[in-house]
């Protein structure tokens, strides 16, 4: 009898956390599937789909286009060293954040996330001001890096640089820096222990980090169409051109799918040399990690560190600053409260109140769906579906944003999900983007977590959701703050699917600045730096606030 009964418990146990996982995953895979899945495949049945007849020779003729490869070509390449660029700038960021406290912090974590959320237009004006034709090099030494490869490498680095610092630096703050310091008892440098302890329990937070950078630099968009001229394009800004100024929506469609089956590759390869390199790691509270900077090395990679924010992105902020008060007094942002009925039905400035509303109602969206999604991708001894999920959660954020903003358009027009004239469309599109950023944040916390103290929890008879509760998220819930800035960071900046849904009575700040910037005039240019001079403040003080918010209400554990 008690035999039977220890064998029948754990089998018990485990059907228990497998009905738990699947209803996890329900909410986030319907999410997906009518949220993205569906807009995404009706657009592209669409573009294949000529007069009832399905053009499907069109997926092998596109691709073989010399200017097509030549896209794909620059495409892949310059992702590749944009990443392996912003890595190395960014990683030396990350350890500062993680290890050394100094007065300022929290103002300049939240100034290191303020880039991340900016539109991409609005970067690429802000480095053709220093890089162009009469720009800031160009007057200093009469150097000119616009419609060049570096001026986009350059702003793809200034745009991903929060990704690594947030992403790595969350994680390694939380590390038992006594593992290191054993190894260094043991005669190891600090070099090799480093190389040899920390280096592979932020593994998956690195991994982590460069996808979701490769991801960006790879459907990079405004940056390369502003930068890069006639010379460079990449996928989305082909699909761009294709739609908009061609009005070719058979070869959009077929590069999307193109850019589709890339992204999804991607994630695979991602998802199983990760889960390779996992393992459960000894996580302490980040309070305790942070020191004063001790001997000359970390002084010296601190004033690196500075240094490096204040050329790399504090100097485009600038920037952008300076553009706005180029007119005598405030005349820039006083035309914002004046409506000219023609771009806007509205005064300008009320962009302001519509982004914080919409940013807020996708951040509570993208936290929901994220931290269920990562919930379930949790245990290690999840099926292939499960794990299968989880590279299908970054698809998002590897899918052309106009592709999705079309795809909203012609699919959710009639019941029951005729949305269009619906607020909750935006906050929506915005939450698709947010959710892949709190999976990928809480998931390497979570599986770090020791399984053996989940186990002990469920044998004394916790429910999966107290096991949760009293368990997962004291661990956790720094992580969930993070992701949760991230999600409000970029619901604030996203521009690619929110210019085709918002309406012109509501628009949100990145799609008031892309319109300005459309419009001819010193006026419309002034009020768009304006706008986005906004937006940096508002990012920054909501930023600033998650940061004491984390810092004050994140117990010990």
């Amino acid at each position: 009898m008690d035999v039977a009964g220890t064998e029948v418990a754990p089998r018990k146990r485990a059907n228990r956390g497998g009905a738990a996982r699947v209803g996890l995953m329900a909410l986030p895979v319907a999410f997906f599937a009518v949220f993205f899945a569906y807009p995404v495949a009706a657009i592209v049945a669409r573009g294949l789909r000529v007069d009832g007849v399905w053009r499907l020779g069109r997926l092998a003729d596109v691709p073989a286009q010399p200017d097509i490869q030549h896209v794909l070509w620059f495409t892949t390449w310059q992702a590749l060293v944009s990443t392996t660029l912003t890595l190395l700038v960014a990683m030396p960021g990350a350890y500062v954040f993680a290890r050394l406290d100094f007065p300022g912090k929290q103002l300049l974590r939240a100034v290191v996330t303020v880039p991340f959320v900016l539109p991409t237009v609005v970067v690429g004006t802000a480095f053709l001001a220093l890089v162009g034709r009469g720009g800031l090099l160009d007057d200093l030494w009469g150097v000119r890096l616009d419609t060049t490869v570096w001026a986009i490498l350059l702003a793809h680095v200034f745009f991903n640089y929060a990704v690594v610092v947030r992403t790595v630096g969350g994680l390694w703050a939380q590390l038992d820096p006594r593992q290191e310091e054993a190894a260094r008892v043991l005669g190891a440098s600090r070099a090799a222990a480093w190389r040899t302890v920390t280096l592979p329990a932020l593994g998956p937070a690195v991994a982590a980090a460069a996808l979701m950078v490769f991801l960006f630099t790879f459907t990079s968009f405004g940056v390369v169409q502003i930068l890069g001229g006639p010379t460079f394009s990449t996928l989305e800004v082909e699909i761009y051109r294709q739609t908009s100024e061609i009005f070719d929506l058979s070869t959009a469609a077929v590069l999307t799918i193109v850019q589709f089956l890339a992204v999804g590759a991607i994630l695979v390869v991602h998802a199983w040399t990760v889960r390779r390199r996992e393992s459960a790691l000894r996580l302490v509270d980040a309070s305790r990690t942070a020191r004063r900077p001790r001997g000359a090395g970390q002084w010296a990679l601190l004033v690196l560190v500075l240094a490096t924010v204040a050329v790399l992105l504090v100097l485009p902020l600038a920037v952008l600053v300076a553009r706005s008060l180029d007119a005598p007094g405030f005349a820039y942002y006083e035309a914002l409260t004046h409506a000219d009925g023609g771009t806007f039905l509205v005064a300008p400035v009320n962009a302001i109140g519509n982004s914080l509303a919409y940013a807020g109602a996708a951040t509570l969206i993208a936290v929901l769906i994220g931290s269920l999604a990562a919930a379930a991708l949790t245990r290690r001894d999840a099926g292939r579906l499960v794990r299968g999920f989880d590279a299908l959660l970054m698809l998002p954020l590897g899918v052309s944003a106009v592709t999705v903003g079309f795809g909203f358009l012609i699919s959710l027009d009639r019941p029951p999900l005729d949305l269009r004239g619906s607020w909750i469309l935006v906050p929506l599109a915005q939450a698709l983007v947010g959710a892949p950023f709190v999976v990928r944040t809480m998931l390497p916390v979570l599986r770090a977590v020791d399984e053996r103290l989940r186990e002990a929890a469920a044998v004394l008879g916790a429910s999966p959701w107290r096991v949760w509760r009293e368990v997962d998220l004291p661990i956790v819930r720094r992580a969930l703050l993070i992701a949760a800035g991230f999600a409000f960071a970029v619901s604030l900046g996203e521009f690619g699917a929110t210019v085709f849904i918002a309406r012109p009575d509501n628009p949100t700040l990145p799609v008031a600045v892309a319109r300005l910037l459309a419009r001819p005039g010193d006026l419309n240019y002034g009020q768009a730096m304006a706008l986005s001079t906004i937006l940096m403040v508002v990012c920054a003080v909501a930023l600033l606030v998650l940061e004491r918010l984390r810092t004050d209400r994140t117990g010990e554990f």
